[in-house]
């Protein structure tokens, strides 16, 4: 697992609190993502091998985040996993009934390395991140 993401109306004011909860460290640095019109920052136990918590907030009103706020309140959202392959897990993903949600796009969030979105049969939402050819676990992302 990389990462769980939760949806926040403000990292600004989720971040420290959010943080300093979990026993954790924030950097500061929020990506701006344009593929989920959102900004998403990360925070990070001090234990290196734990996933990663990433906040995601709406960028405006036509962000879908913003309809799940509106649906469900801040909260979590999905669980990211890293893949070796990500049209090998998504082959996979189809053959258990799965939903793409959204096909492989690289993200300025993780320098570019591809993600998709997959909906389990349960209603779960999956992300996969492709991992880093060398297979070395990316520092903070």
């Amino acid at each position: 697992m990389h990462h769980i993401g939760f949806v926040v109306v403000s990292i600004s004011e989720s971040a420290g609190r959010m943080s300093r909860a979990l026993g954790g460290r924030w950097d500061g640095r929020v990506v701006h993502d344009p593929l989920q019109q959102a900004r998403v920052t990360f925070l990070s136990r001090s234990s290196s091998g734990e996933p990663l918590l990433e906040l995601v907030e709406p960028e405006s009103d036509a962000s879908h985040l913003r309809a799940f706020i509106r649906k469900h309140g801040a909260g979590l959202h999905h669980l990211c996993y890293e893949v070796d392959s990500l049209d090998e897990q998504l082959a996979a993903s189809r053959a258990a009934g799965a939903l793409i949600a959204r096909p492989p796009a690289p993200a300025v969030a993780f320098d570019g390395r591809r993600i998709a979105w997959v909906y389990t049969r349960d209603g779960l939402l999956l992300e996969y991140l492709e991992r880093h050819p060398d297979h070395g676990r990316p520092r903070n992302p």
